[in-house]
């Protein structure tokens, strides 16, 4: 794995935590949470593809590939929260969540096996 420099860390956390927030208030604040949640949702993603793997294990590469999908549909969450705040196009309800549940589950089963496997990898 790529590792980020001190700028992109930064850019990778501020964005997580941004997404986070701007999921968490989108209910109550609306087309600003948005706002904060798209610049969160791109920030993070963005990082993450950044962070490529050029190895050869299999595991590691099929990982990756989950949690790239993982970042785009947190990506897609955020346009169906546009839909959702501006009142166009088919995801006018709450569609933005199942785009971030799906998300969130690739994120969260990739970041723990990821490490792991770069750890098997390492040892032999």
């Amino acid at each position: 794995m790529r590792k980020l420099n001190k700028l992109q860390n930064f850019v990778f956390v501020t964005g997580a935590l941004l997404l986070l927030f701007g999921a968490a208030t989108f209910p109550v604040f609306g087309k600003v949470s948005f706002y904060i949640y798209t610049v969160g949702a791109f920030c993070f993603g963005a990082m993450q593809l950044y962070a490529g793997y050029d190895g050869p294990n299999w595991i590691i590469r099929r990982l990756r590939r989950q949690q790239i999908l993982g970042a785009l549909c947190l990506m897609l969450a955020s346009v169906a929260m546009a839909m959702n705040a501006f009142h166009f196009g088919f995801a006018q309800r709450n569609e933005w969540l199942v785009f971030l549940t799906i998300g969130c589950v690739f994120e969260v089963y990739t970041a723990f096996r990821i490490p792991s496997e770069l750890e098997k990898d390492k040892k032999g």
